[in-house]
């Protein structure tokens, strides 16, 4: 079995936005609008970081500029939390929960993916 990552990224990507429709989905089913939009901003910026940190590692493999690799993390890292904050602001300051399980939801299903396939190869 042939594996491409960046083809993971994106069957998991696909998955966790099917699972944050729903949650999002049943939120709203009992009226927890607040929530419902930090789970839904927590997917969509956890996408988005996941594939930027897969992208990020495999440009550090090729080219082994650690410099480079550093700043875009802190950069994506800076942007992300000035999403959560300004949920925090806008909103119920619990909002950052549900925020926090949305964003890290993609990075821990790509990770148990990623590992599952190294696993067997080995």
């Amino acid at each position: 079995m042939d594996f491409n990552l960046r083809r993971l990224g994106r069957r998991v990507g696909a998955l966790c936005c099917g699972v944050g429709a729903a949650a999002v989905l049943t939120l709203l089913l009992f009226g927890r609008v607040d929530a419902a939009v930090a789970v839904a901003a927590g997917i969509g910026c956890g996408i988005a970081n996941m594939l930027a940190l897969m992208y990020g590692s495999e440009r550090l493999l090729d080219s082994g500029n650690r410099l480079a690799f550093g700043l875009s993390s802190l950069l994506r890292l800076a942007g992300f939390s000035i999403v959560a904050a300004a949920l925090a602001l806008r909103g119920p300051w619990w909002s950052l929960g549900p925020f926090i399980l949305g964003f890290f939801f993609p990075l821990a299903t790509y990770a148990a993916s990623a590992l599952r396939i190294f696993r067997t190869r080995a």
